[in-house]
């Protein structure tokens, strides 16, 4: 018997916290302040009418326990009747209007005449034609405040639902933007590849095996690091390591890579492959093109309340063709720009300098993706 109550109570402590929250809490609101008014009514009423007479308060009691289980079904009524067009939904309440009407009215002809001995047919309808007057409004309202109470939390529930939409939508439009702008930029810095293979191939066949188990760590990590939104520092520069590589055995000497990393943000987390085109942008139009080569230094140190970032090389600068031309790696800025935007904020943008004496990329994202402000060329200098 005792394993029987307890399945029972077990399923009832489920079925309650199924319910959600703001049910359970409009249902308890409700039957608080029936209980009050119930209260309330029933002392007013000893005290006036039957001081001696505590059978009152009881049958109080009863009728609010009748009310509050009334009140659960006028939710349940009111559910059933929502999933229907208006005139059914009109239609359902104005029946149960009448039948909670007449039930709650001859429940208190019941303790208010019945018990006392009026209990002929004739005076529990003379009893129900007087509640027929102004009476009668008391139980009206209980089923108009219960039902309204259902309608009015349905709507605030439909607003929320549609806020969570909208918020999932933005969500998954900013998923499928960073996901193009990644598919922007991977093929466009595997095309710069192939066709350095291309071209060692004719001219060195060991050179371009060395590039292509090279290339095979740069696919690994492009793909690897695709599904997720961030990789640490530390992972992104190894990264450009094997790139620097792949240039290297193409350009020789010409080119030479250093860099000043400060050890306290190998940690710091960052979207993948946003350095690439920034290294690739310094490599394809400030080094190569110059005949005596150049260096590129990567600089990354913290600054502030945050991480700076700079791409510098000493190639040929202003006097470099088709830098920002949206034909060449214009497109890679770009989408890095917008790739720093989507998870930074927008205050977090690429500040862009060009001169006789090279070409500098550098931006300042917020440590722990706090924000931050968008970096100027007063704050460049200080850092210099």
């Amino acid at each position: 018997m005792f394993k029987t109550i307890g399945r029972v109570w077990n399923k009832f402590i489920e079925w309650y916290e199924n319910i959600p929250r703001n049910w359970r809490n409009a249902y308890f609101f409700i039957c608080l302040w029936y209980l009050i008014n119930y209260t309330v009514s029933a002392f007013f009423e000893w005290k006036l009418f039957k001081a001696y007479d505590y059978d009152i308060f009881w049958n109080t009691l009863y009728l609010y326990e009748i009310l509050c289980l009334a009140i659960l079904l006028i939710f349940l009524w009111s559910k059933i009747l929502f999933q229907f067009r208006v005139f059914v939904q009109v239609s359902g309440h104005f029946f149960g209007l009448l039948v909670f009407t007449l039930v709650m009215q001859s429940l208190f002809y019941y303790f208010d005449y019945y018990l006392d001995g009026y209990d002929q047919f004739e005076d529990w309808q003379e009893y129900m034609i007087d509640l027929l007057s102004w009476d009668a409004m008391r139980f009206y309202d209980q089923y108009i405040i219960v039902a309204g109470v259902f309608y009015l939390l349905k709507y605030f529930e439909t607003i929320q639902k549609k806020e969570h939409e909208q918020s999932e939508l933005i969500i998954k439009n900013k998923e499928m933007q960073l996901s193009l702008l990644k598919s922007q930029i991977n093929p466009h810095f595997l095309f710069n590849t192939l066709n350095s293979i291309s071209t060692l191939i004719h001219s060195s066949k060991q050179k371009a095996r060395q590039v292509i188990t090279q290339l095979s760590d740069v696919f690994r990590y492009a793909l690897d690091s695709y599904g997720g939104m961030t990789v640490k520092l530390e992972s992104e520069l190894e990264f450009i390591d094997n790139y620097i590589r792949i240039q290297q055995v193409r350009f020789g000497e010409r080119l030479k890579f250093e860099k000043d990393i400060a050890d306290s943000c190998l940690t710091i987390d960052l979207p993948p492959m946003i350095l690439q085109p920034l290294v690739e942008n310094a490599v394809k139009y400030g080094i190569a093109p110059k005949d005596d080569g150049g260096t590129i230094v990567l600089t990354i140190r913290p600054y502030k309340q945050g991480i700076f970032f700079e791409v510098r090389d000493n190639g040929l600068g202003i006097n470099a063709k088709k830098v920002l031309d949206s034909s060449s790696s214009g497109v890679g800025l770009d989408n890095t720009s917008k790739r720093l935007k989507s998870y930074f904020g927008s205050e977090v943008d690429l500040l862009i300098k060009s001169s006789e004496d090279g070409f500098i990329v550098s931006f300042l994202i917020p440590a722990q993706f706090k924000k931050t402000k968008k970096i100027s060329a007063e704050v460049y200098e200080a850092i210099e």
